[in-house]
């Protein structure tokens, strides 16, 4: 990760960091007492860890007193230690699979970034000399295709369109089928921006899944869920509802600026085991960034110029 992607990470956990880490850091010098659990519990939870992600942390720091031996930062790199490893336990990179074509369903609710995060994967790709092809399958909002073909026109791919109020599962299948036929290495189906509370928009995502998997049983290979860092635990729920209604494989967490929330990341992780695959970090074709848990632990735990 270059320097500048670095520094805009590291800002986007700005919040987060003052949140979690620095108070963290004003009690954690001393004995581990009920009052000092009690008080860390609350820190972790209004961080957007959660309850059962903070009591996870917390019997780390009871086991890893025992073996502390004095070291005055031992609690502090306890945190960190279980952090990472609770990311690096839910973590699996993204990758294409060696069926061409490689059909990646994206998901989530209005406002997300869902448009943009498919125009940044599609570029991605596209830069590695791959045919990319993307599927307008949102078309239950006004305009939605439009901004998708200029996302396609700045991405140098290709898309699949029709005209709005069409079936959507019928715009995914020929996609995929125009995909097949003009050997495309990889397929993105933009889908409506729903709320997850809508059991009948849930509905049309599983018709969706069962129309692909007509053409192959393995599509979609992917079902990538676009959420803002922004929402906090509200980004839980709706991950906690995509999860059980259609299965999603991985995360894309968007807007992460400095007034996110970045401790929803590590719920997410712990509680659901779906891996975050990508985060944004700004608006450019270049700012969607691989998920490194390692990476992820290390901005938010550098405080150094705070």
């Amino acid at each position: 990760m270059n320097s500048s992607i670095w520094s805009r990470l590291r800002h986007g956990l700005s919040r987060t960091r003052s949140a979690l880490v620095l108070r963290l850091r004003s009690i954690l010098g001393g004995a581990l007492t009920p009052e000092t659990l009690e008080t860390l519990e609350e820190i972790l939870i209004t961080a957007d860890i959660g309850v059962v992600t903070a009591a996870k942390i917390l019997k780390r720091l009871e086991t890893d007193a025992a073996s502390s031996g004095g070291n005055p930062e031992w609690a502090m790199k306890s945190v960190r230690t279980a952090v990472e490893e609770i990311l690096r336990a839910a973590h699996k990179p993204f990758a294409l699979p060696e069926e061409k074509p490689a059909v990646v369903l994206v998901v989530g609710v209005n406002g997300v970034g869902k448009t943009t995060t498919i125009g940044k994967l599609a570029a991605r790709y596209a830069e590695q000399k791959r045919r990319v092809l993307i599927g307008a399958a949102d078309t239950f909002r006004a305009a939605a295709d439009e901004q998708l073909l200029i996302w396609a026109q700045r991405a140098k791919a290709e898309i699949v369109r029709q005209q709005h109020g069409a079936d959507a599962a019928s715009v995914a299948f020929d996609a995929v089928a125009a995909a097949q036929h003009r050997s495309a290495d990889l397929v993105l189906i933009d889908t409506a921006g729903r709320l997850h509370t809508k059991s009948n928009l849930m509905e049309e995502l599983r018709k969706i899944k069962r129309v692909l998997s007509k053409l192959s049983p393995a599509f979609p290979h992917h079902v990538l869920l676009v959420l803002d860092a922004t929402t906090g635990q509200n980004a839980l729920v709706q991950a906690r509802q995509f999860h059980e209604a259609i299965g999603i494989t991985g995360i894309a967490l968007t807007k992460l600026d400095s007034s996110a929330h970045g401790g929803i990341v590590i719920a997410i992780s712990d509680e659901l085991r779906v891996p975050v695959q990508f985060v944004g970090v700004g608006e450019a074709l270049d700012d969607l960034q691989d998920f490194d848990p390692h990476v992820f632990t290390e901005a938010l735990f550098d405080i150094g110029q705070d």
